[in-house]
């Protein structure tokens, strides 16, 4: 009932108004305040509004920073694909890393603590890889799944980083924030390896957060661990990875490395095509994402059943349309090429974007058709039933 309310809401709002820098009536959250194609062109940045939101975001983190520390005299953290250049007494933008004296001090994410959550969560669940996911599909069977069907009575290990480099204001997951800030929930490698040296129907292990990018170190040794228990035991323990794509280069190769001798997926969420878009809707560059895809193009083919990369791009209304789309496609065509399968998801308004409605299923259907024109093979949905006549 609620979602058949909210539906009907949603389909009867005029979403349209007029864009404050250029007149266009166009889908405006005044998270941004201007429509997408004036921030491409970079046109009208009196009305911007994106940098005090992204101030507003940060400090639930702890963080008091409207975009990346790049601090004259600072040190290069270097840990991440953001590159934040922090001066002393200076924290950086993902809230871990702080200067303390002219020496970079991380606290968690290096070594057996991090900071997050876990659970276990049943197979087959509802990852953005699903449509291709071995626990799912039976893809890779019998080397990284145990049956033919779906993986009833297996689980995945969720685990969920608390804190993330990029700055969505429409993030669903908006309430790591608090575990950044307070460093309120955490867990070791230690209680985990225990818990899949206990349950032998743990057949995976999915990071995501927050992103798993800040500590990806701790992810790395915490999967090297599993997937060498697996071994001695020999266990499906497959390694997968929700991301934005922005982590350090060689703990990158690591976490790819991982997946592809597991069975795992690698996702990459790449949340726009042009940097000025990405960087109002995230607040950081999509410069490191697109080296880093350059980067994952040397294990294509590697490994083809499962897909080791899947590509996920949420489609928010007003902001992330057809020219950006075709621009995401373009460069994945480039780099992972046609066979990499594409996931659409539906936006759902959240956090402080909360003005937009939902993904139409027109927005839905044309990003689809592009991605088929364009000759990927696999394309899918997320979250269909959030689709609607919205706009």
């Amino acid at each position: 009932m609620v979602r058949l309310f909210s539906k009907f809401f949603y389909e009867n709002v005029r979403w349209y108004t007029k864009c404050p820098s250029c007149g266009r009536e166009a889908i405006v959250s005044n998270a941004i305040g201007v429509c997408v194609d004036c921030l491409r062109r970079g046109k009208g940045q009196q009305y911007y509004r994106f940098r005090d939101y992204h101030l507003r975001s940060r400090r639930l983190a702890g963080v008091e920073l409207s975009e990346p520390p790049k601090d004259e005299g600072g040190i290069k953290c270097g840990y991440c694909g953001v590159g934040c250049i922090i001066r002393d007494g200076g924290v950086g933008w993902c809230g871990l890393v702080r200067n303390v004296g002219g020496r970079l001090v991380r606290d968690y994410g290096i070594g057996n603590e991090a900071l997050g959550l876990y659970y276990l969560d049943p197979l087959p669940t509802n990852c953005v890889a699903d449509p291709v996911c071995p626990a799912a599909t039976s893809r890779g069977y019998p080397q990284y799944t145990y049956t033919k069907g779906p993986e009833h009575g297996y689980y995945n290990l969720a685990v969920f980083y608390g804190a993330c480099n990029l700055d969505c204001l429409y993030c669903q997951n908006w309430d790591y924030r608090n575990i950044t800030k307070t460093r309120g929930r955490r867990f070791t490698i230690d209680e985990l390896i225990k818990l899949i040296e206990r349950d032998n129907r743990i057949t995976c292990i999915c990071y995501f957060g927050g992103d798993p990018s800040p500590q990806a170190l701790h992810a790395i040794k915490l999967s090297r661990k599993a997937v060498e228990l697996a071994r001695k035991e020999n266990r499906v323990m497959r390694i997968c990875w929700e991301s934005n794509g922005l982590m350090g280069e060689g703990f990158l190769r690591e976490a790819i490395e991982l997946s592809l001798v597991s069975g795992g997926i690698f996702k990459f969420d790449f949340k726009a095509w042009n940097e000025r878009v990405y960087k109002a809707l995230t607040g950081v560059s999509n410069e490191p994402l697109k080296k880093n895809l350059r980067i994952a193009a040397k294990y294509v083919g590697k490994r083809d059943d499962p897909p080791l990369f899947v590509i996920s791009i949420l489609l928010v209304p007003g902001y992330v349309d057809e020219v950006e789309v075709e621009g995401i496609l373009k460069y994945v065509s480039e780099t992972l090429g046609t066979s990499t399968p594409i996931v659409f998801l539906a936006f759902h308004p959240d956090f402080l974007m909360d003005d937009l409605p939902p993904t139409s299923s027109r927005h839905a259907d044309n990003s689809v058709k592009l991605a088929k024109e364009l000759g990927f093979k696999e394309v899918y949905i997320g979250n269909i039933w959030l689709l609607g006549k919205y706009y």
